[in-house]
């Protein structure tokens, strides 16, 4: 049976690569796709494929949250529904007869829940970054992670603090970067605003296992006072939407929320320990609209699905960039109406601490995002300015090709000008023309200055370097401007070696007389020409 609808071309590349990856023997395979990229459609997609190659055998589906437990099984039925889907988690035990099982790792974790599921041929795990603790370990183990069994993992990241993912995952057999997303217009462009409060001091808080301690984090923000300055922000920057606040502790989430409140946004928590139905009511009133915001102690980084909000409030500050990028994913998927959504970052004092920001969205190189500047314009110009110095290196790699391969004496000041140096009051130099690859001659003399030549045609490097060159052996000896003179082979002389010490230039070791003189001569010409408004070229 077809699945009711087509598959985006990345998350059929996703699937085409770990069914490659399998066939090439890697058996225990992870695809890291951003928030909002349909990993529970691709898994989902995948199993079906995959089962009528099972001979019999069942997709086990592994979970760690009733939200993600929930969405896996609807997505299957939505798929496949000629399959039976079964649901193994607490008091429910639906595996007899079930072709997909979706199973709490909770439950799976105890001995006899797991021995009583057989004939699984193919695993699935959510939300993977997690599988490197024990309680996975040994569920893999038990399914045959480890004899052979072909497991798959889905993540929007694979960092994990306390390490060990390497041992579980043997490869990474396709990744998307969110900004591939974004451009696409599969997720929405983001744009930063700081909240700067000065009264928090970061570096108080200590690490644990590789991030800010969360109790001690959750004080320092009651004490600073920066969960007023959210809710104040918030009515600046955000009034008109909908939002979700992360934060450290479940009392500075409803601190969080009670801010909110005093300023006339409507607002609720939410946290892991809340009773479920009191958590599916509050959650259920901010899907309806009946609340703007929702602040929450890390309940909503994995199996949250609400279009709509386009505002995410990163009120825990994180070394962790995965944690950060699984915060900030919540407000990126589209919706009617929706154009960008806005992320508000709590900054405080923090400079022993390397926090996670915007530009650790993308694995790409940007730079620090402005305020105001989305992710995408920030990525473009930096891909603009890479492209364009890779330009101008191969002009330079080209231009040092051409001037190497000269039998004459060719130098360059650090500004980049070359030029030969044809009598010590004399040199001839190349003026390159602004915005093209041609060049001029100009002709330099400690009397006359800047002067041009009677002809005076823009000319290709080349050409411009040849006819430099042949100008060059006309008015000066061959010996003081051939490149493999004898005299430049001979150790400096002395009156090289303190003429240096006055300049202040130092000599490397091994130098020859010719180095000398180039470094003497460069020194020189870059005074000369550093000092003269050069003429348009």
């Amino acid at each position: 049976m077809t699945a009711p609808f087509t598959l985006r071309p990345y998350q059929r590349e996703a699937i085409d690569a770990l069914r490659a990856g399998w066939a090439a023997g890697s058996n225990r395979l992870a695809v890291v796709l951003p928030t909002g990229a349909g990993k529970t459609v691709v898994f989902a997609n995948l199993i079906s494929e995959c089962l009528p190659q099972l001979a019999g055998q069942r997709a086990l589906v592994i979970a760690h949250r009733e939200e993600l437990i929930e969405q896996a099984a609807a997505k299957v039925r939505a798929i496949r529904p000629d399959l039976r889907v079964g649901i193994v988690k607490a008091e429910r035990d639906e595996h007899q007869d079930a072709d997909v099982i979706v199973a709490s790792v909770q439950t799976l974790a105890v001995e006899k829940r797991r021995r009583a599921i057989r004939n699984v041929g193919l695993v699935i795990v959510d939300e993977c970054h997690h599988a490197a603790a024990r309680t996975y370990m040994d569920v893999l183990d038990h399914f045959g992670g480890w004899r052979g069994v072909p497991v798959a993992g889905f993540t929007a990241t694979l960092s994990r603090a306390d390490g060990g993912l390497a041992e579980v995952w043997q490869g990474v057999p396709f990744t998307l970067d969110i900004l591939d997303l974004i451009t696409d217009g599969y997720l929405c462009d983001v744009r930063g605003k700081r909240i700067t409060v000065d009264t928090l001091d970061l570096d108080k808080v200590r690490t644990r296992g590789g991030d800010l301690v969360d109790g001690q984090l959750g004080q320092a923000l009651e004490d600073s006072g920066a969960l007023d300055a959210i809710a104040r922000a918030y009515v600046d920057h955000a009034a008109d939407r909908p939002g979700v606040v992360f934060t450290p502790t479940v009392a500075t989430a409803q601190a969080a929320a009670a801010s909110l409140l005093a300023v006339g946004i409507k607002a609720a928590p939410v946290w892991g320990d809340m009773g479920r139905d009191a958590r599916r009511e509050t959650l259920a009133r901010y899907e309806a609209g009946e609340l703007q915001v929702l602040t929450n102690c890390m309940v909503l980084t994995e199996g949250f699905d609400a279009p709509h909000t386009s505002c995410v409030v990163v009120a825990r500050p994180t070394k962790s960039p995965g944690l950060y990028v699984q915060m900030v994913g919540r407000g990126l998927r589209p919706a009617p109406g929706k154009s960008d959504a806005l992320l508000l970052d709590v900054m405080g004092s923090a400079t022993r601490h390397k926090l996670a920001s915007m530009v650790d969205l993308t694995a790409r190189d940007v730079d620090e995002v402005e305020e105001g500047r989305t992710l995408r314009e920030v990525a473009e110009e930096a891909a603009a300015e890479r492209e364009r110095r890779q330009l101008v290196a191969q002009v330079e790699a080209e231009e040092i090709n051409l001037f190497g391969d000269s039998a004459v004496r060719w130098l360059r000041t650090p500004e980049g000008v070359w030029f030969i140096r044809i009598t010590s009051a004399q040199l001839l130099f190349l003026v390159r023309v602004p915005g093209a690859r041609l060049y001029r001659m100009r002709r330099w003399t400690a009397l006359g200055g800047i002067e041009a030549p009677r002809d005076d045609t823009a000319r290709p490097l080349p050409e411009a370097l040849a006819w430099l060159e042949q100008q060059a052996r006309r008015l000066a000896p061959g010996a003081f401007v051939a490149r493999q003179a004898r005299w430049r082979q001979s150790p400096p002389s002395p009156r090289q070696l303190g003429l240096c010490k006055r300049l202040g230039l130092k000599v490397p070791r091994g130098s020859t007389a010719g180095d000398v003189a180039d470094l003497i001569d460069t020194d020189r010409v870059s005074s000369v020409l550093g000092s003269l408004i050069l003429p348009a070229a």
